[in-house]
């Protein structure tokens, strides 16, 4: 248990700290970048020209891989590996834990003769069987029934780490349901592929491809690993469930954008190395907002590359942050007071003939396409907006959705008042049948576009959903998110849109209606019905809650209920009919999601209690004894009149004390009682409402009465670092 002692001894720690500085191999990171990657130059290199192509052809064109090449590639991936120091290897996959995981197992085989061999064949490169009793499965698997495989996805390059050469893989269950991020998201990407490539041919017959892309923001914590063992809190939770405000916070917003810290800077370039090592295009480094946190960003990727990459980004910065005697803190609103993180989401979506489908061109019939698909994200989005919200609620994240720093929890979309007149306008003019003169003059105007964008084009930071010139920005996905899971749910719902798109379009066309003509006159009609979820203005104010809830928009503050739209019967066809994901995979999503949001309620609940009773009741209850005492030694010394006076202050702490210490020991009791009846619901959507609405905000009010002891009592006895010293010593 940390006490006064060890809070003081944890400061001097921080301030003894040594900057720990790790030279690159080489000052060009071209020299280095991806050297840990078993990427094209490595293929062409310890492959055959066989195998080399054969795996070219899995990744641009979904060709599978023959044993016999399989055999050839982990015949040149382990002599690749070998090279690297590797002497294991292990199937790197992403379970619906949230996390990477990964079973390791020896090259070496034992032979006759007390002799052993190296060997990996492509049997062992393919496929693997990790027990996956343990793992979350919502209910597909039994815990008696422990198989599930993990099989190689080529499209996304082996790597190694340390000592082991890391395949990423998917992973699935004994009957082939998903088990992981990966397999939907890889599914998600297939189906807007087939659909955006299939729009594409209205208007550019040689796209016959259309890969999604992916360029997150990572924004997190740092706080000295003295400070966070001091902090049982903020070790078993990820954030600080006591501390008063500091005089000094976020306001002066001399953080943001500042000089970095040498310490944090050293730390920044040796994870930034061995990302880079890893291939991961980091690009982005500064100060965020709140003091002591940061922000990386790399180069926009293919969409599920980008998703790995973000993955391993995340478990290298933790094991670089031991090394500088850090900790990073990913959770979503780590303090209270003070900005929380977020991992934006840059989508955007690009051809095989180097396309980007959503930036403005020049000429007329270019801009068409660009608006088509702009227009059918809009709706998309609108039409699916409860998706996108389910895509993006945790417990953690319900603590920044609609705070100061954050999106509000009512998806909306920002795409800039220039593109909005001039949507407003096709809205207006487009009717019935065009005439040869209002096509003209559409095409013109659409034409427009570009110099109006690269002039006029702004940010909306309060904009879950903003368009920021040839992209959008899913703003509000979740630092410690896994960004599988929002990249599935928006791949798809514009897939299903697009699909439908085309299905309206070619109905029209089949009627007579030219081909240009067509596409407007549906656009049109997206843009009419889509026009609630657009929205210019400030996204935290309560004039936007009460115009939005006008407006027929969904408000859902919580993660229980957010996650209610997974039982939809419009939810199971959606990803039915684009093969995203199967009713059963939907049901054990839901199941898992709520699972995991009750544990971590739970355990900050438990966690809450026993700081409260352990830690800072005995701590207040010692000072108040030194002032009882003080009391008593006034009255002993000035007698009792002329104590009275002297007295006064400190009676009047006790007694304000007092009122604190029982609330928090009646509050705490309360809540203990309140988690006990919840454990007692067998149903997980219900218990998980239970602790969201029974439990959780036992937590605010416990926290409320801990802070004003904090102000009363002694620091020199206050047990725990306080705000001030987690956000400024470094």
């Amino acid at each position: 248990m940390p006490t006064p002692h060890l809070r003081a001894k944890a400061i001097e720690d921080v301030l003894d700290r040594q900057v720990r500085h790790v030279e690159p191999p080489s000052q060009k990171i071209s020299d280095f970048y991806g050297e840990n990657v078993f990427n094209e130059d490595a293929m062409r290199k310890f492959l055959t020209e066989d195998a080399f192509y054969a795996v070219r052809q899995a990744v641009h064109e979904g060709v599978q891989i023959s044993r016999k090449m399989a055999d050839q590639v982990a015949s040149g991936m382990k002599e690749w590996a070998a090279s690297k120091g590797a002497t294991h290897y292990t199937h790197w996959f992403q379970p619906l834990t949230g996390l990477s995981a990964e079973k390791h197992d020896a090259f070496f085989e034992p032979i006759s003769g007390g002799r052993s061999i190296e060997r990996f064949d492509g049997a062992q490169l393919v496929q693997q069987e990790p027990d996956a009793s343990s793992f979350p499965s919502g209910g597909i698997r039994s815990t008696f029934e422990a198989r599930g495989y993990t099989a190689w996805d080529p499209s996304s390059p082996a790597f190694v780490i340390g000592r082991a050469l890391c395949i990423p893989t998917i992973f699935i269950s004994y009957t082939g349901e998903a088990l992981d991020y990966k397999m939907p998201l890889l599914r998600a990407l297939h189906a807007v592929d087939q659909a955006a490539t299939s729009v594409c041919q209205y208007f550019d017959k040689e796209v016959t491809k259309v890969t999604p892309t992916l360029g997150w923001e990572q924004e997190y914590f740092l706080i000295d690993e003295a400070l966070y063992y001091a902090r049982p809190d903020i070790m078993l939770t990820g954030r600080a469930l006591f501390g008063h405000a500091p005089a000094k916070g976020q306001q002066l917003e001399d953080h943001y954008f500042g000089s970095i810290p040498e310490r944090v800077l050293a730390f920044m370039r040796e994870f930034e190395t061995e990302s880079l090592r890893l291939g991961i295009p980091v690009k982005t480094r500064h100060n965020e907002v709140a003091p002591n946190q940061f922000e990386c960003a790399p180069v926009f990727e293919e969409a599920n590359l980008a998703v790995d990459h973000n993955v391993l980004l995340m478990d290298v910065m933790e094991k670089v942050a031991r090394k500088h005697r850090f900790r990073v803190l990913l959770h979503e609103k780590p303090y209270a007071g003070v900005n929380g993180s977020g991992k934006h989401n840059n989508w955007s979506l690009a051809t095989n003939t180097g396309r980007n489908l959503l930036k403005p061109m020049k000429t007329p019939k270019e801009n068409l396409l660009f608006l088509t698909f702009f227009v059918n994200t809009i709706k998309a989005i609108h039409a699916h907006a409860d998706i996108l919200r389910a895509s993006i609620a945790g417990a953690g994240n319900d603590h920044r959705l609609g705070a100061n720093e954050a999106p509000p929890a009512i998806i909306s979309a920002f795409i800039g008042l220039h593109l909005s007149h001039l949507l407003d306008e096709l809205e207006k003019n487009v009717s019935g049948k065009m005439t040869p003169d209002l096509k003209t003059e559409l095409k013109l105007n659409i034409g427009r576009i570009p110099p109006v964008l690269l002039d006029n084009t702004d940010r909306n930071r309060t904009s879950p959903f903003a368009f920021t010139g040839n992209k959008f920005e899913f703003r509000a996905v979740g630092s410690s998110a896994n960004c599988a899971n929002a990249m599935t749910v928006l791949n798809t719902i514009v897939a299903a849109q697009l699909n439908a798109f085309k299905q309206e379009v070619d109905r029209l066309i089949d009627k007579g209606t030219k081909k240009d003509e067509a596409i407007l006159r549906v656009l049109r009609e997206y843009i009419v019905v889509s026009k609630p979820i657009r929205f210019e203005g400030n996204g935290y104010s309560e004039e936007w809650r009460q115009e939005a809830a006008k407006r027929g928009l969904s408000n859902i503050p919580d993660t229980p209920r957010a996650l209610d739209v997974w039982q939809r019967k419009e939810t199971v066809e959606l990803f039915g009919a684009t093969g995203v994901l199967s009713a059963r995979e939907l049901a054990a999503r839901h199941e898992i999601e709520l699972h995991a949001y009750v544990l971590k309620i739970q355990i900050e609940s438990r966690t809450c209690g026993d700081l409260a009773q352990n830690h800072i009741i005995p701590t207040a209850i010692a000072y108040q004894n030194r002032l009882i005492e003080n009391v008593r030694g006034l009255r002993e010394v000035l007698g009792a009149d002329k104590a009275k006076k002297a007295a006064a202050t400190p009676v009047k702490l006790i007694e304000e004390m007092s009122e604190h210490i029982e609330r928090l020991k009646t509050l705490t009791d309360e809540m203990i009682e309140a988690r006990k009846k919840a454990n007692n619901i067998e149903d997980s959507r219900s218990k998980a409402v239970a602790y969201c609405d029974q439990v959780k905000p036992f937590m605010d009010q416990i926290r409320y009465h801990a802070d004003k002891l904090e102000m009363l009592v002694d620091d020199e006895l206050w047990p725990l670092p306080k705000l001030r010293e987690l956000l400024f010593t470094r």
